[in-house]
C-alpha cells in the first residue's frame, strides 16, 4: 500500500472516530439533560429547600471529578448520571424559589430555558457546521474564569447588586466561549472521550441557565 493510500485510510479512520465521538457525546448529553430535568421536577415536588439544593450541588461538583477519573470505564457512565441527577436535583429548589418569589416566575424559568437552548444550539451548531477551530480561546477563557472566581468571592463580602449582574453576564459569555472551545475540540480530535466531552458541555449549559435566571429575575423584580 502506497503512502498516499495509507494517508487516505488514516484520515478516513480519524473522521469515523471523530463522528462517533460527536454522535455519542450529543446522545449522552441529551440523556443527562433529560435525567436532570426529571430530578429537578422530583425535588420541586418534594419541596426541598435551598440548603438541600446546595448539598446536592456540592455532591454534583464532587461527582464531576469522579466522572473524569472513571471516564475510560463503564463506571464513568454510571457516574455521569449520578452527577446529572445531583445537579438537576440542586436546580429544583432554585426553580421553586423563582416561581414563588416572582409574579411571572414560571415565565422567567421558561425564558431562561429557552435562552440557554438558543445559546447552546446556535454556538455548538455553528462549530459543527463550519468546523472552525476555536482552540485559541483556551487561554482567554481560563484567565476569564480566574477573574470571575475572584470577583464572586469579593462580592460575597461587597454584596453589590450591579456587580452581581456583571458577574452573571461575564459567566454567560465565558460559558459561551467554553461551548465553542469544547465543541471545536470534539470535532477536531482534541477530545476523544465522549463522557468527558459530555460533562464539559453539560457544565456550560448548567451555568448559563443559572446565570440567565439571575439576570432575568433581576430585570423583572420580585413580588
Amino acid at each position: 500500500m502506497s503512502n498516499v493510500e495509507l494517508d487516505i485510510s488514516s484520515r478516513r479512520e480519524s473522521a469515523l472516530s471523530t463522528n462517533k465521538v460527536v454522535r455519542n457525546t450529543y446522545m449522552l448529553l441529551s440523556m443527562t439533560l433529560f435525567f436532570s430535568a426529571i430530578s429537578a421536577v422530583i425535588t420541586m415536588a418534594m419541596q426541598l429547600g435551598q440548603g438541600a439544593g446546595f448539598i446536592m450541588l456540592i455532591g454534583g461538583f464532587i461527582m464531576s471529578f469522579v466522572v473524569r477519573a472513571k471516564a475510560n470505564s463503564s463506571a464513568g457512565l454510571v457516574a455521569v448520571f449520578i452527577f446529572a441527577g445531583l445537579m438537576g436535583g440542586a436546580l429544583g429548589p432554585t426553580i421553586s424559589m423563582y416561581i414563588a418569589a416572582y409574579a411571572n416566575g414560571g415565565v422567567i424559568v421558561a425564558q431562561a430555558l429557552g435562552g440557554t437552548a438558543l445559546i447552546f444550539l446556535s454556538l455548538s451548531g455553528y462549530v459543527l457546521t463550519t468546523g472552525k477551530n476555536f482552540n485559541f480561546l483556551g487561554g482567554f477563557i481560563f484567565t476569564g474564569m480566574m477573574v470571575v472566581i475572584v470577583a464572586m468571592i469579593a462580592n460575597i463580602f461587597l454584596q453589590i447588586p450591579a456587580f452581581s449582574l456583571a458577574i452573571s453576564s461575564a459567566v454567560i459569555l465565558l460559558m459561551s466561549g467554553f461551548i465553542l472551545f469544547d465543541t471545536s475540540r470534539i470535532i477536531n480530535g482534541g477530545e476523544r472521550n465522549y463522557i468527558i466531552a459530555t460533562i464539559s458541555l453539560y457544565l456550560s449549559i448548567f451555568n448559563i441557565f443559572i446565570h440567565l435566571l439571575h439576570l432575568l429575575g433581576a430585570l423583572t423584580g420580585r413580588n
